[in-house]
């Protein structure tokens, strides 16, 4: 375990003392939502292979599923967090969206305001608490996606993602506050984890609701590069962060990644292509008129690079147990029976209708929309 500046308090010190040669004690905040979950499962099945007998702890609103963790439940924006994290050596928490669906009840200010006000109690209740390490999964999409990426993006590439008011925008804020607490708290490790686009069962993010739409939107002039990140694999990966300190930035995905043919080959879909000013300016026309769910910014996740390398990970002996084919027929399983039209959900009678072709789509999406608020 790390050394600290600031001692901790007494009734921290003999809460968080452990066994010569145990796993450090990990605590996942958010431990009910699928990545949480997966991660915390994962910790938990190698504390019991270790033979170290104490089970992580589990940290939400309500309890989840996993039985083999010890679940405090509490807010995680209630400064009574810091008891939660009393006697844990590391504390996980992923701030990335992937229940895009219950993301879309709330607000884009609103929402803003709860991913920030987690991060800062967070942040604070650890290193009150004396946690030696805080690791903050976020998304490679912080990066940005630009037709002149590099392929794959080293780890500490520049964080060029738009910040406006969608879910990339929610986790530039919250990298912000990170960016503050290491200056702020020198004594806490932190390690910022960022993914490939997530797959797996119950992730519902705007990639996936890509590959929900009738046809695979182009642009013409672009080259995308596909790269997925299995949940598994992430889990395994922040495992792997929280047993070894890899620094302060580490990025985790499948390997290679596959270019829009292939995509399309395994998939079965047709493409559509467009111009870049009619596809973003159209998506930003719906957006601003409450249409598409998310802001034209997003698009440009379909449309340019944003691969990363997981080059630290592989340093350890880390491996992604799924590739990228293996990642798309998981998503696709994990989508069957969905239809989007321009990243909204509708019923098989409208997906339908956007079927000729994504363009249509994308422009059709608002009559589709007042045609079914119709009595």
């Amino acid at each position: 375990m790390s050394s600290r500046q600031a001692p901790r308090s007494r009734e921290v010190s003999a809460g968080a003392v452990r066994p010569a040669g145990a796993l450090p004690r990990v605590a996942v905040v958010g431990a009910a939502a699928v990545p949480g979950a997966r991660i915390l499962d994962t910790i938990a099945r190698a504390a019991r292979a270790s033979g170290d007998g104490r089970p992580p702890v589990a940290i939400d609103r309500d309890r989840g599923r996993v039985a083999t963790a010890e679940w405090r439940l509490v807010d995680p924006t209630d400064p009574a967090l810091v008891r939660a994290l009393r006697d844990v050596d590391i504390a996980v928490w992923v701030a990335a969206e992937t229940d895009l669906q219950s993301a879309l009840r709330v607000r884009p200010t609103e929402r803003r305001d709860l991913v920030v006000r987690t991060a800062q109690t967070l942040v604070t209740a650890a290193a009150a608490a004396g946690v030696s390490r805080l690791v903050v999964v976020t998304s490679a999409k912080v990066y940005g996606a630009t037709p002149d990426n590099p392929v794959p993006l080293p780890e500490d590439s520049e964080l060029n993602g738009v910040r406006d008011g969608g879910v990339v925008g929610d986790l530039l804020a919250v990298e912000e506050v990170i960016q503050d607490a290491r200056r702020v708290h020198p004594g806490l490790s932190i390690t910022v984890v960022r993914p490939a686009a997530l797959v797996g069962p119950g992730i519902d993010t705007v990639v996936t609701r890509h590959f929900e739409a009738p046809r695979l939107l182009t642009v013409k002039g672009a080259n995308p590069a596909w790269q997925f990140c299995h949940v598994d694999d992430l889990a395994s990966g922040v495992r792997v962060v929280c047993e070894q300190d890899l620094g302060p930035v580490v990025t985790v995905g499948a390997p290679d990644w596959l270019s829009q043919e292939q995509v399309e080959s395994l998939t079965g879909m047709r493409r559509v292509q467009l111009s870049e000013a009619t596809a973003l300016g159209t998506a930003a026309r719906l957006h601003r008129f409450g249409v598409l769910p998310a802001p034209a910014s997003e698009l440009a996740h379909a449309l340019y690079p944003w691969v990363i390398d997981s080059a630290r990970l592989r340093t350890v002996g880390w491996a992604a147990a799924y590739d990228n084919e293996t990642c798309v027929g998981a998503m696709l399983e994990s989508i069957k029976g969905r239809h989007a039209v321009a990243g909204r959900r509708v019923d098989r009678m409208d997906a339908a209708l956007g079927a000729a072709s994504a363009a249509v789509a994308l422009v059709g999406t608002a009559a589709i929309l007042r045609r079914a608020r119709r009595p």
